[in-house]
């Protein structure tokens, strides 16, 4: 039935047939022609109205669109010619058969309403009379249908254009009938049985006769096709310009190159690259000689599941020379096969496999493009139809080559970005800890994640061993991304550990970091301006004896603690200025921590995400302590779990959790000296004494030795009060002796008939190591005696 005047029927003699030929729909015009009520036709098959007296029957249509005459069998017996306009409907497999009835109220082809068609005008244009009916047209519309207007008169457009664009139309045409106004409408649709639509503006105007009264409408049909696809191509350009390129990853920009050029360029694409040379640098500016071995990384097909792909995602394939591949690559230019016997046969008869699904597929036409940026070429592009069946015109190359262009440059700033991240990434983990240092006082785990996207950044942590079994640890977070930010970090990390084999104070020691990175800032600097170098950072050290965390921070995240038995809270302390601003002071804080309690420093990269407050992070973070305390690895497992983005971090995460051990007050002996020679045996023997009673008979000539040295130097050198004190743990023993004295020792080379002189070197050569520390009494001297072996 006609979308518009569903009582009009009688018009038109119209029957539906579907797949398997049977009558679905007949209608009241097809009751007026051959005299056959629906209810005695529907159900049979359409055959049996065909009066063929000599044998021959009819050929089954190709196509879209049929027009014949056939003979048909009247209900009275006779033989009808009967001139037939057959298309495929909407649904799948059925065909629209209809034909014109021209009854009694046909009016003269003189009347005024066909004498307003500009006969002689080059414009397309067709008249419809009140029932919407085609009263008349000109010979470019005639061309246009493609049919005889003696053929077509009488027939609604959506009898004889494609559905469903042809309802719309006749929707259209129906509202300027009944408003009087007219419209302009743009379609895209096939007309005259063409295999290809065309992009048409149909101008819709009202045909009135002198009492203004509407009769019928006038459609005038422009051929807009290039301008509609100039639009698309535009359209296709900008959406190119805004899909592709939306990660640095080589793999993803490639995908959206064939995502974006099907199925509106092709309806199959594969884009291949070459492999990077083995040891970085840049491709060759060559062209590459055939054969040419390239790397799948992406294709697409308007088929699900890519069934035209003969190479797997990821897979290497070679060409010959003889394929368009290799053949564009040399040639550096696209170059379009439309002729898959001819073009591409020698290649095709070399690899069968491929000739075997270009056939199955019927693929008819191939375009390749060189994917080349800055003078370098990355790959090929190949863009292929099967389903769309015009072939590749020139615009269709220069729309391709445009995208093609745009993606190969954000394919080559991946490349270029993958291969300074991995630079970035192996200077960084080169430059951090490659494991923990295991201590007496700490129990630790650690993490570091370098950012998914802005690129390895200057994030870093530490854990450094101290004199008195005390152990530093360290979280620093330098400003930027890339080479420079890892190189920055690695300077600073190596001052924090020089600073910290002084033994500095945390205060002072970012006192002094922040002094260097204000030195750095101005080395980075160009004709008098400064550079732009920054850092946080987080320094803290812990003493297992005395069971104090003294700490100090540069701009940097507050850390958290967990008591045992307790819950997660952040540490109250001075934020400090961030390294690098110059002049501004730094305070400590000590805390005093049972033993097992949990330490935990961080980036900002682990708190701070987008769309998520930093609130919110802080919140996170606690939860997961107080979940996964138990085990550090753990710990630090769920934390990255529950706080990242399953992409993964937008920036640099590092993360440092340590568990306090405290030493027993037995494994600590401590004398106070009085400032007198005489005293140096006597201690002697209270620290072999002490030996004795921790089992460590084996130490003692050394201990005693070393001993004896740092008390007779502090009696003789320093100044009251006089401290020693032994510390002892199943791998080392610590003598120190401190007094109130600021003036450190150092070794010198005694000469032949010297006194003295030669004791520190004894201690050197017979400790692990040993050193100097200044507090704020005096100065602390140290020695490590190893305990290995000794058992």
């Amino acid at each position: 039935m006609s979308p518009v005047h569903p009582l009009d029927e009688a018009a038109t003699a119209r029957a539906v047939i579907d797949e398997n030929g049977t009558l679905v729909l007949w209608n009241e015009g097809a009751r007026r022609l051959l005299g056959y009520a629906p209810e005695e036709v529907e159900g049979r098959p359409a055959a049996d109205l065909l009066d063929c007296a000599d044998g021959t029957t009819p050929s089954e249509p190709t196509g879209t669109r049929w027009s014949g005459t056939l003979p048909l069998r009247h209900r009275d017996g006779r033989t009808l010619p009967v001139w037939l306009l057959a298309h495929r409907s909407g649904t799948k497999g059925q065909w629209l058969l209809v034909t014109p009835l021209h009854g009694e109220d046909q009016r003269a082809y003189d009347d005024p309403l066909i004498r307003a068609v500009l006969t002689q005008s080059p414009c397309a244009m067709a008249i419809y009379d009140e029932r919407l009916r085609l009263y008349g047209l000109n010979e470019a519309m005639a061309e246009v249908i493609g049919l005889p207007e003696a053929r077509v008169r009488g027939l609604r457009i959506s009898e004889i254009g494609d559905k469903p664009e042809s309802e719309q139309l006749e929707e259209s045409l129906h509202d300027v009938l009944v408003s009087g106004e007219g419209r302009d409408v743009e379609t895209y649709m096939r007309t005259g049985g063409e295999n290809r639509a065309h992009a048409w503006l149909a101008r819709i105007a009202p045909l009135t006769d002198a009492e203004g009264h509407v009769r019928g409408v006038c459609l005038a049909a422009h051929d807009v096709t290039e301008q509609y696809r100039a639009r698309e191509r535009l359209q296709l350009v900008n959406e190119a310009s805004v899909r592709i390129g939306s990660t640095l990853d080589v793999t993803r920009t490639a995908q959206e190159l064939a995502d974006v050029c099907v199925p509106a360029l092709a309806d199959f694409v594969s884009v291949d690259l070459l492999d990077p040379p083995e040891h970085g640098g840049e491709p060759h500016a060559e062209p590459p000689s055939a054969p040419i071995t390239l790397r799948r990384v992406a294709h697409r097909s308007v088929n699900p599941g890519s069934p035209e792909a003969v190479v797997t995602l990821g897979a290497v394939d070679v060409y010959p020379s003889a394929s368009p591949q290799a053949d564009s690559l040399i040639a550096g230019r696209t170059i379009v096969a439309p002729d898959t016997t001819t073009t591409l046969e020698q290649w095709l008869a070399w690899d069968e496999r491929r000739w075997e699904r270009i056939a199955k597929c019927g693929i008819h036409t191939t375009m390749s493009v060189p994917i080349q940026a800055r003078g370098q070429t990355l790959g090929v592009a190949v863009l292929t139809r099967f389903r769309q069946p015009g072939p590749f015109t020139s615009d269709d190359v220069l729309l391709a080559e445009e995208i093609t262009a745009r993606a190969a440059v954000c394919i080559d700033n991946a490349r270029r970005f993958s291969r300074e991240r991995e630079t970035a990434l192996a200077l960084q983990r080169s430059l951090l800890p490659q494991s923990l240092p295991r201590t007496a006082a700490l129990e630790a785990a650690s993490r570091y994640l370098p950012a998914a996207r802005a690129g390895v950044g200057g994030d870093w942590f530490d854990l450094i061993p101290l004199s008195g079994m005390r152990v530093a640890m360290v979280v620093g977070d330098v400003v930027g991304h890339g080479i420079q930010a890892s190189a920055t970090m690695g300077r600073l990390r190596t001052a924090v550990r020089t600073l910290a084999d002084i033994d500095l104070a945390p205060d002072e020691l970012l006192t002094h970091l922040d002094d260097l990175v204000v030195r750095l800032s101005e080395d980075a600097g160009v004709e008098g301006a400064t550079g732009e170098v920054g850092a946080t950072c987080l320094y803290a050290v812990y003493d297992p004896v005395s069971r104090r965390c003294t700490l100090a921070a540069a701009g940097h995240p507050p850390p958290f603690i967990v008591p045992p038995d307790g819950l997660p809270r952040q540490i109250e302390h001075p934020p400090g200025p961030p390294l690098g601003l110059g002049g501004l002071p730094f305070e400590s804080v000590e805390l005093e921590l049972r033993e097992g309690t949990v330490l935990a420093l961080f980036t900002n990269g682990l708190i701070e995400s987008r769309g998520r407050e930093s609130d919110v992070g802080y919140q996170l973070l606690s939860r997961a302590l107080e979940q996964s305390s138990h085990s550090l690895e753990w710990a630090c497992h769920a934390i990255l779990q529950a706080l990242l983005p399953v992409g993964g971090a937008q920036d640099d995460v590092a993360l440092l959790l340590a568990r306090t051990h405290g030493l027993a007050p037995s494994q600590v002996a401590t004398w106070d000296i009085p400032a007198h020679p005489a005293l140096v045996a006597p201690m002697r023997k209270q620290a072999v004494e002490q030996l004795d009673t921790w089992g460590l008979s084996e130490a003692t000539f050394t201990a005693e030795l070393v001993v004896s040295e740092l008390v007779t130097n502090a009696i003789r050198y320093g100044d009251p009060p006089i401290r020693l004190r032994l510390i002892q743990d199943a791998a080392i023993l610590i003598c120190e002796v401190s007094d109130g004295s600021h003036t450190a020792p150092h070794l010198r080379r005694a000469k032949t008939f010297d006194e003295g002189g030669r004791g520190l070197l004894l201690v050197a050569q017979l400790t692990q190591r040993w050193g100097s520390r200044h507090t704020a009494e005096g100065k602390t001297i140290w020695a490590e005696i190893s305990l290995i072996g000794e058992d």
